[in-house]
C-alpha cells in the first residue's frame, strides 16, 4: 500500500489484504482503483459521505478489478472520485481534491481524479476509472496519460456504483504505451472487429474547431508530424448538429443519473456539492419527451458515425477544448468549460464506440491530449494504433 501520498490520490481507508496472481501479463505492475468499484475488505464511498456511511465493508470484488488482479497487478489503494461520479472537475466538496502531478496549478479533471493523479504521480502503473461523460478521457488529457473509454459494455460494471446505465463504462489510465497495451491485452478480450495496421485516418475538421485556437494549432501540428509515418488523413465533418448531440447527452445522462441516485438523494437529503446538486436537479426535471428526442438523436448519430468509420476508419479529434482549467477558477468558469468539453466528449458516449486520449502535446506547460475514436468492438486494435501514434508523434518531435 502507499504510505506517502503527496498528490492526495488515495482514500485513507484502513489497509486490508487484496490477493493478486503471482504471475501473468500484468505481473510487476501496480493498480489503483477508483472508489466506485467494490474491493473485498473495503467500503465503496463513490465520493459521497452518505454512500460511504451506507456501504459497509464489501465481501466481494468487482469483476473488472478481479481481472486486473488475476493478470498479476498488485492493488495499492482506492482512489478519490468526484461526488457520485457526476462531475468533470476533480473537485470534491466533502473529501477535497487530488493534485494534478503534471500541472499542480491546474485541476485533475474527474470524476476519475484520484486514479489519474496516482498514475501521473507514479504511485501506480495502472489506474482503473469509469467514464460516463469523459471521466477517464478528460483527466487523461489533463495529466498527460493514455486513457481509454472502451466500447460500451466491453468491460463489466457489476459491483460498481452506477451513474447513467446506457452511458457508463469502465476505463483505465497508463503513463506509457507499453503498460497501456499490456493492460488492454489483459482485460479487453478479443476484438469483434480488428482495424488494419494502417487504418484510414479521418481528421474531424468541425471537432478541431471546438478547441480554443491555440490548442487547435498545437494539435493540428501533431497530426502533421505523424503524416510521414502513418499517412495523410482525410478531412471530414463528423457532426451535423453539435447542439442536438450535446442536449441529447445531457437529457439521457440526467434522466439516468436521477434513476440511479434520486431515491437515495430524496430519502437522505445529502448536502451535495457545487455543480453536483444542480446537475441532479436538472436530471430530475428531464421530461419523457426530452428523453425520447435524445434517444432519436443518439440512434441517428450512432448510425452516421458507423458509416463514416466503416471497418477501417479512425476519427481524430481533440479530447477536450484546451489544457486543464486552473485550480483557482471559479465554479461558473469551470461549468462553462465542462459544457464546452461535453460537446467533444459526448460523441463516444452517445455512439458507444471506443475512444482513447493519447498524450502527444503540451500548451502553457500543461499536457494536452489528442483522441482517436474507432469502430464498435475495435478496442484492442485501437489501443495498438494509439501506441503507434504516440511513438510517431514523439519521433517526429525529437
Amino acid at each position: 500500500m502507499i504510505e506517502n501520498d503527496p498528490f492526495r490520490c488515495f482514500v485513507p481507508y484502513p489497509e486490508a489484504p487484496v490477493k493478486h496472481a503471482s504471475s501473468g501479463p500484468l505481473a510487476g505492475l501496480t493498480l489503483a482503483v477508483k472508489d466506485l468499484f467494490d474491493v473485498k475488505g473495503y467500503p465503496t464511498g463513490a465520493g459521497s459521505p452518505t454512500v460511504l456511511a451506507l456501504s459497509g465493508i464489501k465481501t466481494k470484488t468487482a469483476p473488472i478489478v478481479k481481472a486486473f488482479l488475476e493478470g498479476g497487478a498488485r492493488f495499492v489503494g482506492k482512489t478519490h472520485t468526484d461526488e457520485l461520479a457526476f462531475s468533470l472537475n476533480g473537485k470534491n466538496a466533502h473529501f477535497g481534491s487530488p493534485v494534478n502531478p503534471a500541472a499542480p496549478n491546474r485541476i485533475t479533471g474527474g470524476s476519475s481524479s484520484g486514479s489519474m493523479a496516482a498514475v501521473a504521480g507514479r504511485l501506480a502503473d495502472i489506474g482503473l476509472g469509469s467514464d460516463t461523460g469523459g471521466s477517464v478521457r478528460a483527466p487523461a488529457s489533463y495529466g498527460g496519460l493514455f486513457g481509454i473509454r472502451p466500447t460500451h459494455g466491453r468491460l463489466p460494471l457489476k459491483r460498481a456504483w452506477p451513474l447513467a446505465e446506457s452511458l457508463d463504462t469502465a476505463g483505465f489510465f497508463a503513463r506509457d504505451g507499453e503498460v497501456f497495451a499490456r493492460a488492454a491485452n489483459a482485460v479487453l478480450g478479443k476484438d469483434r472487429l480488428s482495424l488494419p495496421e494502417t487504418p484510414r485516418l479521418l481528421l474531424a475538421d468541425d471537432l478541431f474547431a471546438q478547441a480554443v485556437p491555440e490548442a487547435e494549432r498545437v494539435l493540428r501540428n501533431v497530426v502533421q508530424r505523424i503524416v510521414p509515418i502513418l499517412g495523410q488523413p482525410e478531412t471530414v465533418r463528423a457532426v451535423s448538429d453539435m447542439d442536438a448531440l450535446y442536449w441529447a447527452f445531457r437529457w439521457i445522462q440526467g434522466r439516468e443519473a436521477w434513476a440511479s441516485d434520486g431515491a437515495m438523494i430524496e430519502r437522505y437529503a445529502p448536502p451535495l456539492g457545487p455543480g453536483v446538486a444542480e446537475r441532479f436537479a436538472f436530471g430530475k426535471a428531464v421530461s419523457d419527451a426530452e428523453v425520447a428526442r435524445g434517444d432519436s438523436v443518439r440512434k441517428a448519430f450512432r448510425a452516421k458515425l458507423a458509416r463514416l468509420l466503416g471497418k477501417d476508419g479512425v476519427l481524430m479529434l481533440p479530447t477536450v477544448p484546451d489544457v486543464a482549467p486552473l485550480v483557482s477558477a471559479g465554479e461558473p468558469e469551470l461549468e462553462d468549460f465542462r459544457n464546452r468539453a461535453l460537446r467533444l466528449l459526448c460523441l463516444a458516449g452517445l455512439s458507444g464506440f471506443p475512444q482513447i486520449s493519447i498524450p502527444v502535446a503540451h500548451r502553457d506547460d500543461a499536457p494536452l491530449g489528442l483522441s482517436v475514436i474507432g469502430p464498435k468492438g475495435s478496442d484492442k486494435s485501437l489501443v495498438a494504433f494509439a501506441v503507434r501514434f504516440e511513438r510517431a508523434a514523439r519521433i517526429r518531435l525529437a
